[in-house]
């Protein structure tokens, strides 16, 4: 949070459930930002799981899980 371009960080555990939120972050989408990372984790399963880019026109998500935590970091584009 203490970049210029952060807006919101968000924690979540391996089901989900949200451990921690900061900035303009919404607590609701833990579930949707674990769903992503489990998703895209399954395209090459042999590997350490993936950093995940999420970009809009003005705006970024990174997205990365390790086997207990998930963590989302959401930026404004410069």
């Amino acid at each position: 949070m203490k970049e210029n371009d952060v807006t919101g960080c968000l924690l979540a555990d391996k089901h989900g459930l949200c451990l921690a939120v900061a900035g303009k972050a919404r607590p609701d989408c833990t579930g949707i930002v674990t769903a992503i990372a489990k998703q895209v984790a399954k395209l090459e399963p042999s590997s350490t799981p993936p950093i995940v880019l999420l970009e809009a026109d003005n705006r970024k998500c990174l997205i990365q899980q390790s086997p207990t935590l998930t963590a989302a970091i959401f930026k404004k584009t410069l």
